[in-house]
């Protein structure tokens, strides 16, 4: 009887030391039966309930979301984002926006070079249809040429070489001959155009008198 006594003061006397632990639980859902020993701003210092007379061990507060105290009394602690890492948001954010500003402008840039390209295309193509003022320099460089090969030389190449003036040129819309870009390629292929048909006649010209020379001749 005094053995079931003693038995059952000693597990009385025992039983608050077992439940004398603090449960910690971290952010990973892992639960450290622990004896919390302090809480700095930053930290948490505790022994391990099974092995308190073992090192203290320390863990970042950042880590820790709730301690279950032994008097069943409990403290949570929040996750607090440091202006550093806002800092680190917004310029991350201020990048973002560089970056899109940067994309939007290529795109504007690209955008602009492609309208160029179509409409210095569009002259040359334009030009090729419709371009006719090369009429005159090449009657004027024929006539030359009929009369005299080699003087008929001096109005070609004047005429290969000059660029054609801009109310000679004929396009489909005059609002287009406002447009630079359409303008240069309307201006240069009208160029090519006029030099093969001035060439064109001094040869006619040159074959004429060729010919002749060799009718007289015989």
């Amino acid at each position: 009887m005094k053995q079931i006594l003693f038995s059952l003061l000693f597990m009385g006397c025992l039983s608050p030391s077992l439940q004398a632990q603090d449960m910690i639980m971290k952010r990973s859902g892992e639960k450290v039966e622990a004896k919390v020993l302090e809480i700095t701003p930053s930290e948490i210092k505790y022994k391990r309930f099974s092995n308190q007379e073992g090192p203290i061990y320390i863990l970042p507060k950042a880590d820790v979301t709730l301690i279950q105290y032994a008097d069943n009394s409990s403290e949570s602690f929040e996750l607090e984002v440091s202006s550093r890492a806002g800092a680190s948001m917004t310029g991350t954010k201020d990048v973002v926006a560089d970056k899109q500003v940067i994309a939007d402008a290529d795109a504007t840039t690209t955008a602009s070079e492609e309208s160029s390209l179509s409409l210095y295309v569009k002259g040359q193509t334009d030009a090729s249809m419709y371009y006719d003022g090369y009429k005159a320099a090449g009657t004027a460089t024929l006539v030359t040429s009929l009369l005299s090969p080699v003087i008929g030389l001096i109005p070609a190449v004047v005429c290969s070489v000059t660029t054609p003036q801009e109310k000679n040129m004929d396009a489909p819309s005059h609002q287009l001959l406002s447009q630079q870009d359409y303008k240069s390629g309307y201006r240069k292929n009208a160029r090519k155009v006029k030099a093969g048909k001035v060439w064109k006649n001094w040869a006619i010209g040159l074959g004429v008198n060729v010919v002749l020379a060799v009718i007289i001749g015989a």
